[in-house]
């Protein structure tokens, strides 16, 4: 999958496992990932958040004829971070024919919790 000139490529996410029940996506912890204080930005786990359920929902439509949007991300940030990666683990709760809930959990390279989301998308047919 091509992140260039995405804002997944500008903060330097790679994709590391594509699984229809996991993706693990890696993100750096360095100046285009913190905010001014020197921390990693909840923001920065938001979007490495719905980009792995997104990719995660991709997996599991015809991306042909479907979709998938999100509607709504719920996040909690339990740890801080001012240097290393992170890694998201995205596992979906529910699949059906027009919304997925994908459950993100962001951990450090100790594996301690940083962030947990959840997402809910919306699948859609596409219009030719």
């Amino acid at each position: 999958m091509n992140f260039n000139d995405t804002l997944m490529g500008h903060l330097g996410m790679e994709l590391v496992t594509n699984q229809p029940n996991l993706i693990e996506m890696k993100m750096p912890v360095n100046d285009k990932t913190k905010q001014p204080m020197g921390f990693l930005h909840g923001g920065a786990n938001v979007a490495l958040a719905e980009s792995a359920a997104s990719i995660g929902a991709l997996a599991n439509i015809d991306v042909t004829k479907q979709l998938v949007f999100g509607l709504e991300i719920n996040a909690n940030h339990i740890k801080s971070k001012r240097d290393g990666w992170v890694l998201a683990q995205a596992t979906p709760k529910h699949i059906g024919k027009t919304t997925m809930v994908w459950q993100v959990d962001i951990v450090d390279e100790a594996k301690q919790l940083i962030s947990t989301a959840r997402c809910t998308l919306k699948v859609t047919e596409k219009k030719i």
